[in-house]
């Protein structure tokens, strides 16, 4: 595990109206991250601390990027940035990578903000010699993200939008299910919604199917010291940082998951209302 100070940002790219891309200097980090570790960030002095998947990395460049939803407050700030800004801190790469040789015929499914996360985890797949093929789903055609760098990775891919105005109407368990019906996968891997991976697990479970699921939404510090991302795992506590992030969604008990997740909302919203009525004097006071 590497800390260096200070990573500027080389690339910034709005993906959609609540998500980016970022791409930051992070030498050290860059040099021994795989697909499936994450990263902890720290936009400033007084930020807080908070996990994003590593989205891709480049060990030439010496950089490292992550896709971001602009939900709370530290990501609101991260994709406030632009060109040129730097992020107080960046450590990683933690948790466990994902194991991607000789599996064979693999479906990746990513819901919303968790195609960016699926996109690493299936080109591994495909550098490992398996057969992939990808669903991803999203509320609406204007969220879509990553379908062209997924298509370019895999055998094929399948896009369901909630409404029906892109692709698929329906959700990535219609098409999951279709293709479980016709052929036989060797492992489902799925990354999203908690209730997305609840779901998919569901069904995979009816067609005795493998499959592995990523919890780095419910991460907090990312090292195991919060307790936050405590998971019932086969009946057994486990940190989602430090065990994981990825494990088998059969045995994952997300009912219990869902109500961890749950629990910070209120403290989340009050300090999300408190970050915008600072930027609102902000933007007062400068029209002054």
């Amino acid at each position: 595990m590497t800390k260096v100070k200070m990573h500027k940002i080389i690339k910034k790219e709005q993906l959609n109206p609540e998500m980016c891309l970022v791409e930051m200097e992070a030498v050290d980090i860059s040099q021994s991250a795989k697909a499936g570790q994450f990263v902890i960030l720290r936009i400033d002095e007084q930020g807080e601390r908070f996990p994003l998947t590593i989205y891709d990395f480049n060990r030439e460049k010496g950089t490292v990027t992550v896709v971001c939803q602009a939900v709370g407050v530290s990501t609101k700030k991260l994709c406030a940035l632009n060109e040129g800004d730097n992020v107080q801190d960046v450590v990683g790469p933690l948790g466990h990578a994902t194991k991607t040789e000789n599996i064979g015929k693999v479906i990746c499914v990513g819901g919303g903000v968790g195609t960016a996360e699926a996109y690493p985890i299936a080109k591994a797949m495909r550098e490992g010699g398996n057969d992939v093929t990808a669903i991803i789903g999203f509320r609406t055609k204007s969220l879509i993200i990553c379908e062209k760098e997924i298509q370019k990775i895999c055998d094929e891919v399948y896009v369901t939008t909630d409404d029906g105005s892109y692709g698929r109407k329906g959700f990535v368990t219609d098409v999951l299910k279709e293709l479980l019906e016709k052929e036989k996968y060797d492992m489902v891997f799925a990354i999203g919604p908690i209730i997305m991976m609840k779901m998919v697990s569901k069904l995979t479970k009816t067609y005795g199917v493998k499959t592995m699921v990523s919890l780095n939404s419910i991460m907090i510090d990312g090292t195991g010291m919060c307790g936050g991302c405590r998971v019932l795992y086969d009946k057994e506590s486990k940190f989602t940082c430090v065990d994981g992030p990825e494990f088998d969604g059969h045995l994952v008990d997300f009912d219990e998951l869902m109500v961890r997740q749950a629990r910070y909302k209120d403290k989340e919203k009050a300090a999300l209302d408190r970050h915008q009525e600072k930027c609102r004097i902000g933007i007062a006071r400068r029209g002054e």
